[in-house]
């Protein structure tokens, strides 16, 4: 039977949830848009018995809610897990759910963001639109739901910026000049589809526990 820990304490104790994640760069950008709220928070690092969770679903909203079903089932613990990728127009909304194996198995982010280039190399800058959608799915105790967080913007033509991770040095928002990697955590955690998502996740968190007494 798998190990279920008590979603109950004391109220001097902060409610705990579980970021199904071990990205730290993720979970930092979750953890600055959880800052206000009164809750303990967790990631897989904490649980290294879960191991790897399987993504076999067709969108991210799936993916997200397998995750958070899974880690929930080990650890009785309110759970959020997203799943999120960059969808360009020029190339079919590709490389969605398989962003971040997109130049294969093991491979780099530095690789995956050659490939896209790559396939983008003779692609007019009209045509570069792209979109970062983000789902985040809650599981707990009498609660499932998935919520879903989308910016659009365009892909650069080449890598700027040293900041964020993944295809950011890439992605221009829209309304601004520069990539996320090069606006910083700052802005990023304000405009980013993870951060439209988690704020969206935020608000039925906060409803969440207070129906729940916490």
């Amino acid at each position: 039977m798998p190990h279920r820990k008590s979603t109950r304490s004391d109220r001097t104790t902060p409610p705990t949830i579980v970021i199904a994640t071990r990205n730290l760069h993720k979970l930092e950008e979750i953890r600055a848009i959880f800052s206000d709220l009164p809750v303990r928070i967790l990631s897989l690092a904490d649980f290294p018995e879960i191991g790897e969770v399987a993504e076999t679903g067709q969108s991210f909203a799936e993916n997200a809610l397998q995750k958070a079903r899974t880690v929930f089932q080990h650890t009785g613990l309110l759970t959020l897990a997203d799943d999120s990728g960059l969808e360009v127009d020029a190339l079919g909304g590709a490389p969605g759910i398989y962003s971040a194996r997109f130049a294969g198995p093991g491979r780099s982010t530095a690789e995956n963001n050659r490939k896209l280039l790559s396939l983008l190399k003779t692609t007019p800058r009209e045509e570069r639109t792209a979109r970062f959608r983000c789902a985040v799915a809650l599981v707990g105790p009498h609660l499932e739901t998935v919520v879903e967080g989308v910016v659009e913007g365009h892909i650069a033509p080449a890598p700027r910026g040293e900041a964020g991770f993944g295809y950011d040095p890439l992605f221009v928002p829209q309304g601004y000049t520069r990539t996320f990697a090069e606006l910083g955590s700052e802005v990023k955690n304000r405009i980013s589809h993870r951060a439209r998502a988690f704020q969206k996740a935020r608000k039925i968190l906060h409803r969440y526990l207070e129906q729940e007494g916490r």
